[in-house]
């Protein structure tokens, strides 16, 4: 196997979160089947103990995390099934900002298959 791209992950996560995660995971499962190693500060940062999304200032204190670490990946994987959402736009933003490379993806109305079951 040759190793695997970096990447940084786009999704929503604020709204409906436990459907946000579930398609974040099935978003890195694509990323892992087509050859991305992914990193996804949102599914990280906020749970349980660690940041509260909800409090603005650890909600800042979260993106601004997540874009350093973004920067040092390869490229950002936008997926946009269901839209982008501010937080998105930041990092799409801050990855023109530095010329990353950007692709963008959608699963489909199906995205649910991509998890593993």
């Amino acid at each position: 196997m040759s190793k695997a791209l970096t990447s940084a992950i786009e999704s929503p996560y604020a709204g409906d979160v436990e459907t946000n995660l579930q398609y974040l995971r099935a978003a890195m499962r694509w990323c892992v089947l087509n050859g991305y190693s992914p990193y996804a500060s949102h599914g990280l940062l906020t749970q349980d103990g660690v940041l509260d999304d909800d409090d603005p200032e650890e909600r800042e204190l979260g993106i601004k995390l997540g874009l350093d670490m973004a920067a040092r990946t390869d490229l950002r994987i936008v997926f946009e099934d269901f839209g982008i959402s501010s937080g998105m736009q930041r990092g799409i933003a801050h990855a023109k900002s530095i010329n990353q490379g950007i692709i963008y993806v959608r699963l489909g109305d199906q995205w649910e298959k991509w998890l593993k079951k």
